[in-house]
């Protein structure tokens, strides 16, 4: 996760367990169009067995994991959840280095799982270019593409990498959308290779970020979907939330880096409920509320079309710094849901 630039029951226990019900109903009904990140940096965390349990029995149908975790993805097995699994960025260089070790890694991670939904892969997250591995990112994007292919799967997974809105120079009004010069040498194989394969860019977007890097000037009901009206103008188009403001200056940036017909997937989005400014419980359920039933819509420069969205994350991490990275989940590591103590 980076910062995104703008860059017996009680009755009130019995309410917030039916408002969970239709938080998580919704997760699944948006033409399965959102799903959550597990991620793993807590000591207190179930195990995957029981996660991908917690998964099936609130109907979310996509998962992102960052890293081939073997555990996982034997839980996952029979699951029918679609997944999006990660080649993390200190693998980069082995892959990129060797085609040999790129069809290795797909063998042992996606062809050893032959009965798991895997959907994409996702090569490296938020790299960027100062990174001593940033070198190696498109030819190990590359090299897992022509193993994936070699395996006949090229039509079932798609390859991709996940960035964060930082890639972004300018970004108001969404329509000036630009990427920053800096970061072009890295972005524009990165737009060709997912052009010429067909593949989505994955993109982690938090107008969390945006919002407390800028209080003065960003409102809170702007960031949290509960503007009363349009909050930005950007002719002909009018923005009455941040999230489609972030997503649409990206798209505006990709059309002039020859990537206009690229699909976005958001691959993070979320809020947290502890440790920071603006990080209540009702914000965060708020935003995660909001956000499942908006990203079945599109936005106001790509309309009419879903938006495919994995919300961050499954569960609060308790190994995580500083402390509002720590609060990010749906679930306390107890498998508890956390909204029900704002249902109150």
């Amino acid at each position: 996760m980076a910062k995104s630039y703008y860059a017996c029951k009680s009755p009130s226990m019995i309410s917030a367990m039916l408002v969970l019900g239709l938080l998580m109903a919704s997760l699944a009904t948006t033409g399965a169009q959102t799903g959550v990140c597990y991620g793993m940096l807590g000591n207190n965390l179930p195990r995957p067995s029981e996660v991908v349990a917690l998964y099936r029995q609130n109907n979310i149908q996509r998962m992102r994991l960052y890293d081939p975790n073997q555990d996982a993805l034997r839980a996952l097995g029979g699951s029918n959840i679609e997944l999006m699994l990660g080649l993390p960025n200190d693998n980069l260089q082995s892959i990129a280095s060797s085609q040999a070790n790129a069809n290795a890694w797909v063998q042992n991670n996606v062809k050893n799982f032959g009965n798991v939904r895997f959907k994409y892969i996702a090569v490296g997250n938020e790299v960027k270019p100062s990174d001593s591995f940033a070198q190696f990112l498109v030819p190990a994007m590359q090299n897992i593409q022509n193993a994936i292919s070699a395996a006949g799967l090229k039509n079932q997974i798609k390859v991709s990498t996940a960035i964060d809105t930082g890639v972004l120079g300018e970004s108001y009004p969404p329509s000036k959308g630009s990427f920053r010069a800096d970061y072009r040498p890295l972005l524009d194989p990165i737009i060709r290779f997912l052009v010429n394969n067909g593949s989505p860019l994955l993109v982690n977007l938090y107008p969390y970020f945006s919002y407390i890097g800028n209080t003065k000037d960003i409102r809170l009901d702007y960031a949290l979907f509960t503007a009363p009206s349009t909050v930005v103008n950007d002719p002909p188009l009018s923005y009455r939330n941040l999230f489609d403001a972030i997503l649409d200056a990206v798209y505006a940036a990709l059309e002039k880096a020859g990537g206009g017909s690229l699909v976005i997937v958001i691959s993070e989005s979320g809020w947290p409920s502890a440790g920071g400014t603006a990080t209540t419980l009702d914000n965060e359920r708020t935003y995660i509320t909001n956000l499942v039933q908006h990203v079945k819509g599109g936005t106001p420069k790509r309309p009419g079309r879903a938006i495919e969205t994995y919300v961050f994350a499954m569960f609060d991490e308790n190994n995580k710094n500083p402390e509002y990275e720590k609060h990010w989940g749906l679930f306390l590591p107890n498998k508890q849901p956390k909204f029900q103590v704002n249902f109150n």
